[in-house]
């Protein structure tokens, strides 16, 4: 049995927090309240063969949603202590969990170090006792079935990280030379699919697997970006293996203000 961890790291971006703490909420409850869940299947022989349910039902007995606030001002307590009141959740004020029925529970802290990198630190440091952690960001949210097909592929596979598809959701309507660009559209692979490196936007990680290779990101990425790539990069390294899960999809809301020449060409140019 296996304590999760669901870590959100956010910043003024409370809008965008509230709708993903509550998508994630709910699918934490049906993770753990749900008798089965299915795997994602591999395709042909990308994988081993998946048990009968997947493990991930049984395998799932407590989970916890992590926002970690990386405004020191706290800002981001104010959307998500509402989102879980909504979802009749209980929020925890320690690291050691429920100690009654609630099987699923909220816990924020706010990292004052500056930087994504750091954010993702502080989200390994606040789950020494736990066993697996994903990470999705606060401006995404998950399709149906996401959580349970991320845990699904870990649990029939016993690979060390399950990564998904990203889909971008635009605030507006693009205009056409974005779309054809295609520069928020991001490549997928059959599931059960190896692959050398990954995002942290829709990850799975098995803690214990990073604890012994005493992986950390590398906190000289926390301002370009960067950081996950040397750390799943280094993941791989280790021995540890990253399996693509093409059902574990979330949706990447794309505000207007990203759709413009001069946000995409700074993002192209870095």
């Amino acid at each position: 049995m296996n304590r999760l961890t669901i870590a959100i790291p956010t910043f003024r971006r409370p809008q965008d927090l509230k709708r993903a703490v509550s998508g994630v909420l709910e699918q934490a409850g049906e993770l753990v309240d749900g008798p089965r869940v299915e795997a994602c299947e591999p395709e042909g022989d990308t994988a081993g063969a998946a048990d009968a349910d997947g493990g991930a039902g049984r395998g799932v007995y407590d989970v916890e949603v992590l926002v970690i606030d990386n405004d020191a001002r706290g800002t981001g307590r104010e959307a998500a202590l509402p989102a879980a009141a909504d979802a009749g959740v209980a929020v925890r004020s320690s690291v050691e969990g429920a100690e009654g029925p609630e099987a699923v529970g909220l816990r924020y802290v706010v990292e004052e170090r500056p930087g994504v990198a750091a954010v993702r630190n502080r989200a390994l440091d606040e789950t020494g006792g736990r066993d697996l952690l994903v990470f999705i960001d606060d401006d995404e949210d998950p399709e149906p079935g996401w959580l349970a097909a991320l845990v699904g592929l870990w649990a029939s596979t016993g690979c060390q990280a399950v990564a998904g598809p990203v889909i971008p959701v635009y605030e507006v309507e693009p205009e056409a030379w974005v779309r054809q660009g295609e520069f928020f559209v991001r490549r997928t692979w059959p599931t059960g699919t190896v692959r050398p490196v990954a995002a942290s936007n829709c990850l799975l990680l098995d803690l214990g697997f990073v604890r012994r290779a005493g992986l950390r990101f590398d906190e000289a990425f926390g301002a370009t970006g960067g950081e996950d790539t040397l750390f799943t990069r280094r993941l791989s390294a280790a021995g540890g293996v990253i399996r693509w899960c093409d059902e574990a999809r979330v949706r990447d809301h794309v505000p207007a203000s990203r759709l413009t020449r001069p946000w995409i060409l700074r993002r192209q140019r870095s």
